[in-house]
């Protein structure tokens, strides 16, 4: 059975490495298994970090981003495209805050794969690797690729009090009561490069960090002074050393540095931001995790993921009443908090070294179904970025007249993630090692997509 998705845990200890982890309780820590650590770090890339808002479920690329105002009746979106600051570029009305930081974004309209069932879509747009695994209920396995945050968090190493890589405020299950998505993970990298968590808590605008809270009467002494006895208990079980034990030992040694730490402590503060700058953001949990993804990169962490759904079809997936729960539930809490997110980076000059993306993994559908809902549509949707060397009011590519497929410049799945990738400063032809020492390409297809840099 899979640990609970709050609290993941190292695949395949033997019982006696189990009594290992045990002693973990000794130091009060909860947080090891959501820990990473690195080894390498490249030449000036144009970001040091970036902020991931990812639209899980398959946001209508048609209704947001590429409307076709001229389409018959049985395709035309129910919304009216609008000016944006950038002359000739328009979006969807429910849009308006975004429409006036145009300047900032490039849209790419013409991202496509072939997967077309929520969990592999999400591998592939997540990974840049296709799946193997046509449709079906999948969730995250070891031997999954790893996500980009685990492959960033391990060749651009941070301090060690930061966290490389942040997923929140869900990990998105593949369905209500199913398994968590498949891409989010640090899959063949091992436990030490999942992200950590920060799921959303018991207020519709608050976190629940129990892992960040030291037991009571635990001072950062007798943190480190438990850190030093536990470190001793690994090393008189030789006989059971493991790669997986060695792996554990590391986490358990972040765990001490980030109980230790007060700035990585501030990050997670979000009761120190003035309360019109959280009302700025939305108090709903969507708002609250995009201004916690500020104060994160602000902190030096590398990837902060935002997964808008608590499962695949939560939210985003409108096959049915498309139109009424994009005005009324997602477009106006999205326009207000990555606007503001967007305001709050190029205000406090992060902007130009934090790339910031915005996806989903498919598209919907051009033809309207009976119940006034777009289905899954993988043959052409539209990526935004922002920052981080990408230029300001660019589009990049098109789709046809109906959006349905690539008419100009088509990108893959492959070439968005190379494109994350060669922003941060990681080759997208590196040869990467897993844990049995074999070569496994980072991204078997895909390049940088360049026109999107200034």
């Amino acid at each position: 059975m899979r640990p609970p998705a709050s609290c993941p845990g190292p695949a395949g200890l033997t019982r006696r490495n189990m009594l290992q982890v045990g002693a973990i309780g000794a130091l009060n820590l909860g947080l090891p298994q959501l820990l990473a650590a690195n080894d390498s770090r490249g030449d000036a890339p144009p970001a040091d970090s970036c902020v991931l808002v990812f639209l899980n479920g398959g946001p209508s690329h048609l209704d947001m981003w590429d409307m076709k105002p001229d389409l018959p009746r049985e395709m035309r979106s129910e919304f009216r495209p609008v000016p944006t600051a950038v002359r000739g570029v328009q979006v969807c009305e429910h849009l308006p805050r975004l429409a006036r930081l145009m300047g900032h974004c490039t849209l790419v309209r013409s991202v496509h794969h072939d997967q077309v069932a929520h969990a592999p879509a999400v591998y592939t747009a997540l990974t840049g690797v296709r799946s193997n695994v046509r449709a079906g209920i999948v969730g995250a396995k070891a031997t999954d690729h790893p996500a980009i945050g685990a492959v960033v968090g391990r060749h651009r190493p941070t301090a060690a009090h930061v966290m490389p890589y942040v997923l929140m405020p869900y990990l998105t299950a593949e369905g209500a009561g199913g398994p968590p998505q498949p891409g989010f993970l640090g899959g063949w990298l091992g436990k030490t490069h999942d992200p950590f968590l920060v799921l959303r808590g018991d207020t519709p605008d608050g976190f629940n960090l129990p892992e960040l809270a030291p037991g009571a009467g635990m001072t950062a002494d007798r943190v480190r002074d438990r850190g030093h006895l536990l470190a001793g208990v690994n090393r008189t079980a030789g006989a059971v050393r493991t790669g997986q034990a060695d792996e554990l030992e590391r986490l358990q040694a972040r765990a001490c540095d980030l109980l230790t730490a007060p700035a990585a402590q501030r990050a997670f503060r979000l009761d120190q931001e003035p309360a019109r700058v959280r009302d700025a953001y939305g108090r709903n949990i969507y708002g609250q995790s995009l201004l916690l993804a500020r104060r994160l990169v602000e902190a030096g962490t590398r990837l902060a993921c935002v997964s808008w759904a608590p499962d695949a079809n939560a939210t985003w997936d409108t096959h049915g009443q498309n139109f009424t729960k994009l005005k009324n539930e997602l477009l106006p809490p999205f326009d207000l908090a990555f606007s503001q997110l967007l305001t709050d980076l190029d205000d406090r000059g992060l902007l130009r070294r934090t790339l910031v993306v915005v996806m989903g993994e498919i598209g919907r559908t051009p033809k309207i179904n009976g119940g006034a809902g777009r289905d899954h549509w993988e043959h052409c949707y539209t990526v935004l970025f922002a920052g981080g060397g990408t230029k300001g009011g660019f589009v990049h590519g098109a789709s046809d007249r109906t959006g349905a497929y690539p008419s100009l410049n088509p990108v893959s799945a492959g070439d968005v993630v190379a494109t994350i990738y060669h922003a941060l400063g990681i080759a997208p032809d590196l040869e990467l090692r897993d844990r049995l020492d074999r070569p496994i390409p980072l991204l078997p297809e895909g390049a940088p997509v360049r026109e999107v840099f200034a």
